[in-house]
């Protein structure tokens, strides 16, 4: 009998497709939320499971949840832009009517990310939230190359995007267009993988299909600084708009990391230098 062997990767890819996508039941986040909360939402890239704990977009949600102090993160895969939605209502719906009233939509604070293919639904979310009468604090693109990351809705306050435009064919976005540049502020930070300490980032253990073409931006998912500057960033949002943290997010700071961060990608901010390759600029 004839028989077609399909290669492992392409296995995984269906799988991840077909079985290992997130639900409403996967998520921790208690919904509704408390008042004065602050949630983010992050979308994976490519066909990344919303859980796997190997990828830098996952480990920033891990790293900012803080249940104690109001403080919630969830992610999924980029193509779950429906369930992403449905947490953000169900979040919001105190009384669990279906409709958000004017105090309902002020009982959370609202920042998104998304990291290369995620990028477009982030900003999908975003419109989506404009749609509804929600305001997004924060919304950031990490090497975001989705079709589908601009324009930038205006119920965003902030819009950072952190990129590279150093590999051949796959290069973030790295000036997205504001639908009203009077709502909202942007902030564009370039990462170099020219040479060190991009250069010298580990590939060891990827695919060659996420290393064809996309070297860059395969380091650029591995560094710690971007995941830092991202962290940075989410905090920031969700503190009082005069908080000295707040404030500072504002003003891009982009660092390089020490002789060796620790594992779980995160440096403590006193690890970390300014970097003269790395370029900024706010508009």
């Amino acid at each position: 009998m004839a028989c077609i062997r399909f290669p492992a990767t392409s296995v995984a890819a269906l799988l991840a497709i077909g079985c290992a996508t997130v639900e409403i039941d996967d998520l921790s986040t208690p919904m509704p939320v408390p008042a004065g909360s602050c949630v983010t939402v992050g979308f994976l890239g490519g066909l990344d499971r919303w859980d796997d704990g190997s990828k830098g977009a996952r480990r920033l949600a891990l790293a900012l949840r803080d249940p104690a102090g109001r403080r919630y993160a969830e992610t999924f895969e980029n193509r779950r832009l429906d369930v992403a939605r449905s947490f953000v209502l169900q979040a919001l719906d105190a009384d669990q009517d279906g409709a958000l009233t004017p105090a309902e939509l002020q009982r959370a604070r609202w920042v998104i990310y998304g990291q290369s293919l995620g990028g477009g639904s982030a900003v999908g979310l975003a419109w989506r939230l404009e749609s509804l009468g929600v305001p997004v604090e924060l919304l950031v693109l990490l090497d975001s190359v989705s079709w589908f990351d601009e324009p930038i809705p205006p119920n965003v306050g902030l819009a950072a995007a952190l990129y590279q435009d150093e590999g051949w064919v796959i290069r973030g976005e790295s000036d997205p267009r504001l639908s009203d540049p009077r709502r909202t502020r942007r902030t564009l930070e370039e990462f170099d993988y020219d040479r060190p300490p991009g250069s010298t980032i580990s590939l060891r253990g990827l695919p060659w299909t996420k290393l064809v073409l996309r070297v860059a931006h395969s380091r650029m998912d591995r560094d710690p600084r971007v995941w830092e500057r991202a962290r940075h960033l989410a905090r920031a949002a969700c503190e009082d708009p005069g908080s000295e943290t707040a404030t500072s997010a504002s003003s891009p700071n982009l660092r390089t990391a020490g002789p060796s961060p620790p594992a779980d990608g995160f440096p403590p901010d006193e690890s970390w230098t300014t970097s003269s390759r790395s370029r900024s600029r706010t508009r």
